[in-house]
């Protein structure tokens, strides 16, 4: 039994940084439970070049990102909205109260030196691992108990 990865959307303010990131760094280490986008409430229109440059350090790809607005990423799909602008999500997502909300206080490296961006996106990369191993044990806990043994040899 497959699960269907949940489509989440990373928010910053220019989709240049953070929200390009944590879109890499999810598809990256978890497309299996999530299905990642981004955009940003003010999209500068390009990927800072220390963005891609800390990504490549680590073997992240960002092949076909682009930066984008909010409408653009389609923000009515999202099932869970990542907001890393500093604004509170709640006040910021008000037309997509249907997706949760989750509010990821990140320092935006935008203008920084080399070292800022690694520490973000260290700080970004642990966040995104958490929530995916969150939504792989709300995955396991939704299937059936029959699907559960099945998947145990040991029936445990």
């Amino acid at each position: 039994m497959s699960v269907t990865p949940k489509r989440v959307l990373f928010v910053c303010v220019g989709n240049s940084c953070r929200s390009q990131m944590a879109e890499a760094l999810a598809r990256h280490h978890a497309s299996d439970v999530i299905e990642a986008t981004s955009a940003g409430i003010s999209p500068l229109g390009v990927i800072a070049d220390p963005t891609r440059q800390v990504l490549l350090e680590r073997g992240v790809l960002m092949p076909g990102h682009s930066s984008k607005g909010a409408t653009e990423a389609n923000i009515s799909s999202a099932e869970l909205i990542v907001n890393m602008t500093g604004i509170h999500g709640k006040a910021l997502f008000r037309e997509n109260l249907s997706a949760p909300v989750e509010d990821w206080e990140v320092t935006d490296p935008y203008g920084d030196d080399l070292s800022v961006y690694r520490r973000v996106c260290d700080e970004i990369e642990a966040l995104v691992i958490e929530l995916a191993a969150r939504l792989r044990i709300a995955s396991q806990d939704a299937k059936p108990a029959s699907a559960r043994r099945s998947a145990d040899p040991g029936g445990r």
